[in-house]
């Protein structure tokens, strides 16, 4: 019904004209005094002829909708497969499609340079960075002092704030392929326990880890990644009290005693930029470690939630029994 008002609209002059013809005819059949009948008799005619046109005019007018709106599906890189123009109208609306066509591919070429440029310069950056940080580590461990183990436990954000640079690029790059592999959870999570043993100790914060000997289907380095992440959070979050680390089943859980999360704010944790109470009361939070974990859980078939209550702690789970599904 929509197309039929739309196609009467369109030829409604053609329609007006019609009657306003037939209206001649009468006025002109009445001054002469002719018959009545031939006037209804012409405008019968009439109106048969308009009714056979119109239904040939609808039935292609229907045909030509269907045909686009099939088009609408298919056309996507080209302009190859638009129907022949009926009439100067239609080159008109193709040639300006094309134009158009063109300068959205010309925008598009410019931004995807501009953005691989800004990739390779930042993945450069935070590669060279990383020279610097080893290096002021080293001197800084040659003398043990409690300003050193301070200044040490800052320049450990800093390098996690560049692996987070560099993983936040690679994570929809094109050279990000996993590596599945069968690997030894309490491995991994050693690795992440080790590179923030220095923080334990200078926060007086005691680890429960339970070693599980569970073997999980991932990525070593994407899910390394993750642990860090959590561990970091709840070092960052716990003043006083132990996080700790087990597995249930094929599910690792990262608990800790610190502030916890608002209930009004947990079901946006995993969201990009968001930071919630916390973030506001701390002002040092960027809203993005979580948002990395849910990325990568995504890619690597994992499930990551979390629980908390404001004041008791927060739990953070990763469920790994769904890493099979990337691989089929």
């Amino acid at each position: 019904m929509k197309l039929l008002f739309s196609y009467l609209k369109r030829h409604y002059k053609i329609i007006l004209m019609i009657g306003l013809f037939m209206l001649v005819f009468a006025l002109v059949f009445s001054l002469y005094e002719l018959p009545a009948e031939a006037v209804w008799y012409a405008a019968l005619l009439c109106a048969a002829i308009g009714a056979v046109l119109f239904a040939v005019g609808y039935g292609g007018y229907l045909r030509r909708h269907r045909e686009l709106v099939s088009l609408q599906k298919r056309v996507t890189l080209s302009l190859e497969e638009l129907p022949s123009p009926k009439g100067a109208l239609e080159e008109d609306y193709q040639e300006l499609l094309r134009i158009l066509y063109k300068e959205t591919l010309r925008l598009g070429t410019n931004a995807e340079t501009e953005r691989r440029d800004m990739m390779d310069y930042y993945t450069m950056w935070a590669h060279q960075i990383k020279t610097p940080i080893a290096a002021m580590s080293l001197l800084l461990q040659a003398e043990e002092s409690e300003q050193n183990a301070a200044l040490q436990a800052e320049l450990l954000r800093i390098d996690q704030y560049v692996g987070m640079v560099l993983s936040y690029l690679r994570l929809d790059s094109e050279s990000s392929d996993l590596l599945l592999r069968a690997c030894d959870l309490d491995s991994v999570v050693r690795q992440a326990v080790r590179k923030y043993a220095r923080l334990f100790i200078l926060k007086k914060l005691s680890l429960d880890f339970k070693e599980s000997g569970v073997r999980v289907l991932t990525d070593e380095k994407w899910l390394l990644f993750v642990i860090e992440q959590l561990l970091s959070n709840a070092l960052k979050y716990t003043n006083e009290g132990r996080i700790s680390i087990y597995t249930e089943g094929k599910t690792l859980v990262v608990a800790d005693t610190g502030i916890g999360i608002c209930a009004e704010d947990l079901p946006r944790v995993f969201e990009k930029g968001f930071t919630g109470y916390n973030g506001r009361e701390d002002k040092k939070s960027t809203g993005i470690g979580l948002y990395l974990c849910r990325r990568v859980c995504e890619k690597l078939g994992h499930k990551i939630s979390i629980t908390s209550e404001k004041g008791h702690g927060t739990s953070v789970r990763v469920d790994m029994t769904g890493g099979e599904q990337v691989i089929e």
